[in-house]
């Protein structure tokens, strides 16, 4: 009988530890996993598809390491391809397209009520200021930031005699009025994330998660940071293709995506249009006709936003050092996309103009 009890004990021992187990254990994959949101695919048209044949023919004859294209029209993908070692799953260097998702989280901000285009510079540092203000570097805003006037007659350097990034930005001369002078200033992109990190006490990717990325389906964004631990803003992040796509097809919906604002429309309307003239960097604005760049071949000569470029065509893009870019055309109600490895990107721009373009009725 005490064998037969002690016997017993053991399977009830079992069967409650089991039971334990199980209540413990976690879920399947299958019933915690989120289904990835995609965007919706439609079959091109004849037209398309020999248009996107004869892109692919000249980026090859022009040696165009184009990397990666995506054509959206009406809200689908008509058209994608990844090619010379870009692949669908595999995040890209963007370089300078990430300075438009640090436009989207100042919008975000300015929405929230947390900063004003007007909002001083100078105010998000005082511990970092020169010991002499010069009256230039007193007036710049938010506003010169975002449209890359505020004054530099060259881009600051990252760093200077072991000072932070901040620090040695507030100490570079502010030769023109801010307002007055273009000058391509990724460095001033990545004030804004400073600003932005400062007054949200966040990164601005975490700050962006859950206002933009997870609303979006962009799964785990990486972005570089500074030695401050600060998002550099002005490059840095990694998205896939259809990532960067969709980012193109919620600023072409003006902010809206699935019907609900996920930026705010006056602040994407602002920033999509041409706030102030423009050229490509490191040219300044005086030596625009003695490089030829005008308006009818040009693309870097349309006005440029908030950390937005307009195009010819009446389109506008995010653009990124060697070919990354999200081009946006109102007129077609069309994205194109690329990630690339190249240093001819007006050829690569000319290839969408010719091809693509007119094959979006």
């Amino acid at each position: 009988m005490k064998h037969f009890l002690n016997r017993c004990g053991l399977v009830l021992l079992f069967c409650l530890s089991g039971l334990c187990c199980y209540a413990l254990a976690p879920s399947s994959p299958k019933a915690t996993q989120k289904k990835a949101i995609t965007l919706k695919r439609a079959k091109a048209k004849g037209n398309l598809e020999v248009a996107m044949e004869k892109y692919l023919q000249e980026a090859k004859e022009k040696d165009l390491n184009i990397q990666s294209v995506m054509v959206l029209q009406h809200g689908k993908v008509l058209y994608e391809k990844w090619m010379n070692g870009g692949e669908p799953q595999t995040p890209h260097v963007l370089n300078s397209v990430s300075k438009t998702f640090t436009s989207a989280a100042v919008g975000l901000a300015i929405e929230e009520g947390l900063l004003k285009l007007d909002d001083k510079l100078i105010s998000f540092f005082p511990d970092d200021l020169p010991p002499t203000l010069s009256e230039n570097l007193k007036k710049v805003t938010i506003h010169n930031l975002l449209t890359m006037n505020c004054g530099h007659a060259s881009e600051p350097s990252r760093r200077r005699d072991g000072d932070t990034w901040v620090k040695t930005f507030l100490n570079w001369p502010v030769e023109h009025e801010p307002g007055t002078w273009y000058c391509y200033n990724s460095m001033g992109t990545y004030m804004l994330s400073a600003i932005v990190q400062k007054v949200t006490g966040q990164k601005i990717v975490d700050y962006l998660q859950p206002r933009l990325f997870d609303p979006l389906g962009i799964e785990a964004p990486r972005w570089e940071e500074s030695p401050q631990g600060i998002n550099c803003g002005g490059w840095g992040l990694y998205l896939k293709t259809e990532d960067l796509a969709k980012m193109g097809q919620l600023l072409l919906q003006k902010g809206k995506w699935k019907g609900k604002q996920v930026l705010p429309k006056s602040y994407v309307e602002e920033a999509t249009k041409a706030q102030v003239p423009c050229q490509p960097a490191g040219t300044s604005p005086d030596k625009i006709v003695e490089r030829g760049l005008t308006k009818e071949k040009s693309d870097w000569v349309q006005g440029y936003g908030y950390q937005v470029w307009r195009c010819r065509h009446n389109a506008f893009r995010a653009d990124g050092a060697g070919g990354q870019f999200i081009i946006v055309i109102p007129e077609k109600d069309a994205v194109v996309v690329n990630t690339a490895n190249l240093g001819n990107m007006q050829a690569e721009l000319n290839l969408v103009w010719d091809h693509i373009l007119p094959a979006l009725k």
